[in-house]
């Protein structure tokens, strides 16, 4: 199988497995030599994450079930907190934040989507001039999670903090850490949300940065866990998963960007050689290097995907979180496609174990059905 859904998950690293097998399996609560033993790896972790993202102190980062339960943490529990309570965000984020800003609105908070230009950018000015008084918090993504296109996240920060300096801005950087540095004080954010399986970690583990100044109010009570931020029994093992998981992305970021670059450079080069009508999506030079988003005229991009599994290759089109749906995806939507157009589009993602040469490979894959369908 050719695995080009990286944007969706990624395959379990196998010193990742390693780590999460010999972490103390202890309950991290308890006080007995177990329990100990659990926590200091679970304390260990939280001062290994926090320096890897460029955090402060350990203490502002709280780990949790992963980059769903983050989003809607760091919305809600900003919103929640603050006697104003808006919201601000971007038409393309993950509906993660989408429907968490959605369901603040629909109990009185002000909630306001920012348009995108036709790239899939945000104007930081536009999200400025949507910023009042009562926001609470701005939520703009790093990176979109269909086509890998980056925001300009610093920009946005600077523009918001002069209209109204206490105004929290959350960053969904869950497909961008695998190939962007993702350092909070050279970006200026107060929250930040990650997701171990992106990047080849477990699933069902996550963490957000709270910068030590803002305020949450958590959205699951119980036995106060995470400072009160987030009760219920951690996970000692799937936390040492996605700390060994950052080490290892942090490291080998350089050569991820050289062999993703080369595949997907191959991929895109072969693609556009023998299908010369097919349509990139979003600036070649301002996306994430493990994406490729196009259309392919007069082809359905459900279909071809049937037929690109049957042939062996596991590719896309769009986010997982919305398998099933039956409406044209949202992102696209606001970068004015058409639904039609939207129905065409695929998403071809690579990841850390992506060979140099599988680009040319797939592309070959897909030219082959391609022609069977035509």
């Amino acid at each position: 199988m050719l695995y080009f859904d990286h944007a969706a998950t990624t395959p379990l690293r196998p010193e990742v497995a390693d780590a999460m097998v010999n972490t103390p399996w202890g309950n991290p609560s308890g006080l007995h030599g177990v329990a100990r033993a659990a926590k200091n790896a679970l304390e260990a972790a939280r001062e290994r994450t926090a320096i890897l993202i460029g955090a402060s102190h350990p203490l502002e980062i709280i780990f949790l079930g992963g980059g769903t339960e983050a989003d809607n943490l760091a919305l809600k529990g900003a919103a929640l907190a603050s006697p104003g309570g808006g919201v601000v965000t971007v038409a393309t984020e993950h509906e993660a934040v989408l429907k968490a800003a959605n369901w603040l609105g629909t109990r009185g908070h002000p909630v306001t989507v920012v348009g995108v230009d036709r790239s899939g950018r945000v104007d930081p000015e536009q999200v400025a001039a949507a910023v009042g008084p009562e926001t609470a918090l701005v939520s703009v993504m790093a990176a979109n999670n269909e086509t890998g296109v980056r925001q300009p996240v610093r920009k946005v920060v600077e523009a918001v903090k002069a209209k109204n300096p206490n105004t929290l801005v959350h960053t969904d950087a869950v497909q961008a850490f695998v190939s962007e540095e993702i350092d909070v004080e050279l970006l200026g954010i107060d929250l930040l949300s990650l997701a171990a399986h992106k990047f080849g970690g477990p699933k069902g583990v996550g963490l957000l940065y709270v910068r030590d100044k803002a305020r949450l109010e958590p959205l699951l009570h119980g036995g106060g866990q995470e400072l009160g931020r987030r009760s219920g029994t951690q996970n000692p093992a799937g936390v040492q998963g996605m700390r060994t998981a950052m080490e290892l992305t942090v490291a080998d970021r350089d050569g991820f960007r050289t062999r993703v670059a080369r595949a997907r450079q191959g991929f895109e080069a072969e693609l556009m050689r023998r299908l010369p009508d097919v349509v990139m999506t979003g600036p070649s030079d301002d996306r994430l290097v493990q994406h490729s988003h196009f259309r392919i005229p007069g082809v359905a991009a459900e279909t071809l995907l049937i037929r690109l599994d049957q042939a062996g290759l596991a590719a896309s089109a769009g986010s997982a979180c919305q398998s099933g749906a039956t409406e044209p995806s949202h992102v696209l939507a606001a970068m004015g496609m058409s639904a039609a157009a939207a129905a065409g589009c695929l998403r071809f993602s690579f990841g850390w174990n992506t060979h140099p040469d599988d680009g040319a490979e797939a592309a070959a894959v897909v030219v082959s059905e391609v022609g069977r369908l035509r």
